[in-house]
């Protein structure tokens, strides 16, 4: 019976591996395309979600420029959405 079998194996001279410098951009891929989409896990629309924390971050630096320059006399509420939580609402004191 080992006859049949190894008559249908490659012999290990026949296997080809890649050099180490494909496999090495293999991993790099593979690691990648794991982080992306375990950043895109349970997320509907991912561009949206990017556009949001660009939004956030923009707002975020025009309020530290307002602040350097003697900062805008208005209360400002935080609005912020926890994870797994409802909505907070705050009011920030600056």
């Amino acid at each position: 019976m080992g006859i049949f079998t190894s008559c249908c194996k490659p012999s290990a001279s026949e296997v080809l591996t890649p050099d180490s410098e494909t496999r090495r951009r293999q991993q790099v891929e593979a690691a990648e395309r794991r982080a992306a989409q375990e950043a895109a896990r349970g997320v509907k629309d991912p561009s949206k979600v990017l556009r949001n924390q660009q939004r956030s971050e923009e707002m975020e630096k025009r309020e530290q420029e307002l602040n350097m320059q003697g900062g805008a006399n208005l209360r400002v509420l935080d609005i912020r959405l926890r994870r797994g939580s409802k909505w907070e609402l705050s009011e920030r004191s600056d």
